[in-house]
């Protein structure tokens, strides 16, 4: 006979997280406010694909970003000089935000004045995907030079995404990356994904991205 427990800690954390994230999500469908949850590896181009994506909505939409990192304030000065509302979430070393950071940094954005918040996680391909922070809809950018095969071995972060940005199409003939391969593998783990090829520094293909994010905007405040 054992003679110590064994406590599934993962299992409750989560358990716990799952709770407070549907708990967020109701009273953000209250308010009739969006919340996209952007994710990737570092460098693949999330704070251009943001700067862009502002300058295109930000006339239509109240738009708020919050920027999680480990350290440093670089991204929230950056969308800052776009000039909507912008907070930095320092996670103090962890490598995600789950939904009681998320929760207290759209409370520092003052979500009564907003139509679109936007969290822009830490760059990782794993953590972020492990913890529901509460969003509406989930994105991820994924970079042509990191390859097409990425679906396949971060199984968990495409399963779980509404749209997938395929960027910097720009360099696709200097990259062996195929295109139609990327779109099968992201389909391998989530056949509703939309994946959307973009390069966010030259706006070629932004114009679909911006139609799903509007689409899906009026949509959470109809429903």
């Amino acid at each position: 006979m054992k003679a110590y427990k064994v406590l599934e800690v993962k299992q409750s954390v989560f358990a716990a997280n799952d709770k407070e994230a549907n708990e967020l999500r109701l009273n953000l469908k209250e308010k009739g406010v969006f919340l996209l949850n952007l994710m990737s590896s570092p460098g693949s181009g999330k704070t251009t694909t943001l700067q862009r994506t502002i300058e295109a909505l930000k006339d239509e939409m109240k738009i708020g970003i919050m920027e999680a990192d480990i350290d440093s304030e670089v991204d929230a000065q950056t969308i800052s000089d776009t000039g909507v509302k912008a907070i930095q979430l320092h996670t103090g070393g962890m490598c995600h935000l789950d939904a009681a950071m998320t929760k207290q940094g759209l409370e520092g954005l003052e979500i009564d004045e907003i139509d679109l918040a936007v969290l822009e996680n830490v760059g990782n391909l794993v953590c972020p995907a492990e913890f529901d922070t509460g969003s509406s809809k989930n994105a991820m950018i994924l970079s042509v030079p990191e390859g097409h095969d990425k679906p396949l071995k971060y199984p968990l972060m495409f399963s779980i995404c509404d749209v997938v940005l395929i960027n910097k199409i720009d360099v696709l003939p200097y990259f062996d990356f195929d295109m139609e391969k990327c779109r099968e593998y992201v389909h391998m783990r989530n056949p509703q994904a939309k994946v959307i090829p973009i390069c966010a520094r030259t706006g070629e293909g932004m114009d679909e991205w911006y139609d799903w994010l509007r689409h899906e905007v009026q949509n959470w405040k109809k429903k």
